[in-house]
């Protein structure tokens, strides 16, 4: 694990100042001549000011930038300040932007021209619109800006939060995984989607096969499947109620992209849903995954491009040993077909045309030694929808075809072009794998070996294992799931998983590691940088 540094903020120290001000002991009512909140007890009463019930959360950190995110119980101007100290001297205070009813009361800020390889502390207030000079308490948050320097670079990955009904059960503590991850202390979290699962209702108990009940905590608009706005919004909203959420998105930035379950699952763009009677207000996915990709981009701290406003596929620079590119595979995917088309086409898309494009020029433009890829879905694991079409790029055994054409393109654009140190990382599966893509074993050669980890769920049912498509040489080193596994185990289980990333700034080696609920390393791999 890297080194704290001498300015991290302890989690003791953490707490408290989360405590102090959750309690109102920083009343941000009256200003100092440098703008800041100061601390001068309460002179409004509790219920008249501001709220700021789902805590803060930082994201897409990249170079000397990041993006804050919070969410208020009323109409309210964001206001942020920061400093590279725990008790705020010579803090920069910023004042943003108005959560109003079309955004649900959430807000963003972007920070830029922030300096490098530093400890952030940040806090958030809110002044209310309608009661000028009330202001909320001030919820903190940190996190750590990239280096430009050498510095270890040490990272986590998962995916898949609250599927299958298993939602909060207070009695076994929570969403915990998130507390299990926040301990390590990373740089940032890649989320490789399902961040929610718009279409798993949370009922109020579920029988275990032991006779045993899970109780969850519910609400209303996790009572359904999601069809409205507001549906798509509760489902963020009911992870945030966990308290363990909550002080992980205070500490840990999140690099987040998008699967199907936070729209439906398997979806793709003009479906129709005319066989699911769940759905009774909505019946196409294009109508139901414009309002989710609304919700998502509502209550994630992710950066907006005012060229194109819904895009989620982009690229991260972390220094001179890692880039990160985000992809986005289910926004420009053809239909789920039995994906056996001889010829590339609109129908056998997966990333899309312009996508791959962008791609292949991000990893041509790279100095990074590390290019981390980070799929919604993984390259050679088959992931089938009903019984005769597919998900993902495998189709089974045999040469590339359908969707496998576009992922041939572009590993063998990498090889002609001699891009090295790629891996993939992924979740999708709810079980851990790690497969080597071996060209020599493999029906469609032409590409340089590389390695793609699977972890995950953060929190759901735990599945697996799934069969293996050889058109690509996948070789299994490790997988979580044993045959013949009971599918859908309930967290309980500990069957629960993430990854963990480790960069030497010395070495240049890459460890990667999975890791469980309970923060057994269950598995570790060190890859060695290929050299010029």
């Amino acid at each position: 694990m890297q080194s704290k540094p001498s300015q991290q903020l302890t989690r003791r120290q953490f707490l408290l100042n989360t405590a102090l001000t959750a309690g109102g002991i920083v009343a941000a009512n009256t200003l100092s001549k440098s703008g800041l909140a100061q601390a001068s007890g309460i002179v409004t009463s509790e219920k008249m000011r501001p709220q700021i019930p789902y805590g803060v959360a930082s994201g897409d950190i990249s170079g000397n930038s990041a993006v804050i995110w919070s969410k208020c119980d009323r109409p309210a101007r964001m206001i942020v300040e920061y400093s590279t100290n725990e008790s705020f001297r010579n803090a920069q205070r910023i004042v943003g932007s108005a959560a109003l009813e079309n955004t649900d009361y959430t807000a963003q800020l972007y920070l830029a021209d922030l300096p490098t390889n530093q400890q952030i502390f940040y806090r958030v207030l809110f002044e209310d619109l309608a009661y000028p000079n009330t202001y909320s308490a001030a919820v903190p948050g940190t996190f750590r800006t990239p280096t430009t320097g050498n510095r270890d670079i040490f990272f986590a990955w998962s995916g898949c939060s609250v599927g299958q009904g298993w939602g909060i059960n207070p009695d076994w503590g929570g969403i915990k995984i998130y507390e299990t991850i926040r301990k390590l202390n990373p740089d940032f979290f890649i989320h490789c989607g399902d961040n929610v699962y718009s279409d798993n209702p949370i009922l109020s108990e579920v029988k275990l096969d032991n006779g045993k009940i899970w109780k969850n905590i519910t609400t209303a608009e996790k009572s359904k499947v999601a069809e409205t706005l507001a549906e798509f919004r509760g489902n963020y909203v009911y992870n945030l109620l966990d308290e363990n959420v909550r002080r992980f998105n205070a500490q840990v930035p999140l690099l987040v992209q998008w699967d199907d379950h936070e729209t439906r699952n398997n979806w793709y763009p003009g479906q129709m849903l005319n066989e699911d009677d769940r759905y009774q207000l909505v019946k196409s996915c294009n109508l139901l995954s414009a309002r989710a990709k609304r919700a998502f981009f509502e209550y994630m701290p992710i950066r907006f491009d005012p060229n194109d406003p819904e895009r989620i596929y982009r690229s991260f620079n972390y220094g001179s040993h890692l880039d990160i590119f985000m992809l986005d595979e289910r926004s420009y995917r053809g239909p789920n077909t039995a994906n056996r088309q001889q010829v590339a086409s609109a129908e056998a898309a997966f990333l899309g045309s312009t996508q791959v494009r962008w791609l292949k020029n991000q990893l041509l433009a790279s100095k990074a030694t590390w290019k981390v890829i980070a799929s919604d879905m993984p390259i050679g694991i088959i992931v089938r929808d009903g019984k005769t079409a597919f998900e993902n790029f495998a189709n089974g055994d045999g040469p590339a075809l359908g969707r496998e054409l576009e992922i041939a393109d572009l590993l063998r654009f990498i090889k002609q072009n001699h891009i090295k140190n790629i891996v993939w990382l992924t979740s999708d599966l709810h079980y851990c794998v790690a497969s080597y893509y071996d060209p020599s074993k493999a029906q469609f050669a032409d590409f340089k070996p590389f390695w793609e980890f699977a972890a995950g769920p953060l929190h759901g049912g735990t599945y697996g294992p799934q069969p293996i498509d050889n058109t690509f040489g996948p070789q299994v080193k490790y997988e979580s799931a044993p045959a013949g596994m009971k599918q859908n185990l309930p967290p309980l289980e500990g069957l629960l998983f993430f990854g963990t990333v480790k960069i030497d700034s010395g070495t240049q080696r890459m460890t990667v590691a999975f890791i469980d609920v309970e923060g057994k390393t269950v598995y570790r791999v060190e890859l060695q940088p290929e050299s010029d």
